[in-house]
């Protein structure tokens, strides 16, 4: 009979993220990981089998809680279509900004991701891809919905302009972290939502 762990699994797997984050994949050493965590390096491949199987757990976290966060403004129906897109569009500077107040300034794990040698392990780009499907389905989902209402342009494909919003996202977490500032950052969405409107 084995051991009974003496960790609690989601707080490491909480912790790689953090690591990862900042590093990717291939700037963070099984050393990295065994500081953050607390954990020997038995330990850590006892219950993880590999760094690669970590960072995919600590990946699909990150992506999940990111979603729902953005799913409940895309699908908030006490707002407009447009108003729900302004809404995400300003969580993105939010986010952005105070990461670099805090000293983290680490950006989007997943667009991070995208960029690295990281995407081409088919399981993390299952993850990657899932992510952008679901992202891609809400942000449609809004955007039929400012359609309906009038606040977004009805001649325009609503996939389109759920590409659009999404590369408009991707775009200001590289500008981000490549130092532009609020007022710039700000400057691009209102440019990017007067875009949508009719």
């Amino acid at each position: 009979m084995g051991r009974p762990r003496k960790f609690d699994e989601d707080e490491v797997v909480e912790a790689a993220c953090r690591v990862f984050w900042r590093g990717g994949y291939d700037g963070t050493s099984t050393d990295d990981l065994c500081r953050a965590t607390g954990l020997t390096r038995s330990s850590l491949y006892n219950s993880f089998t590999s760094k690669e199987e970590l960072f995919v757990r600590a990946l699909r976290r990150y992506a999940e809680e990111r979603a729902e966060r953005q799913t409940a403004v895309l699908e908030d129906q006490g707002r407009s279509g447009l108003e729900r897109i302004r809404a995400l569009l300003a969580m993105i500077v939010e986010d952005e900004m105070g990461g670099r107040e805090q000293g983290r300034g680490s950006g989007c794990f997943t667009v991070n991701t995208q960029t690295s040698s990281a995407r081409r392990n088919p399981a993390v780009a299952e993850v990657l891809d899932a992510d952008l499907r679901k992202r891609l389905g809400v942000l449609e989902g809004a955007i039929r919905a400012g359609q309906a209402d009038g606040s977004i342009a009805a001649d325009r494909a609503p996939a389109e302009l759920a590409w659009y919003v999404n590369s408009l996202v991707g775009g200001a977490r590289v500008a981000g972290q490549a130092g532009v500032g609020r007022e710039v950052l700000e400057g691009v969405m209102a440019t990017g939502v007067r875009a949508l409107e009719p």
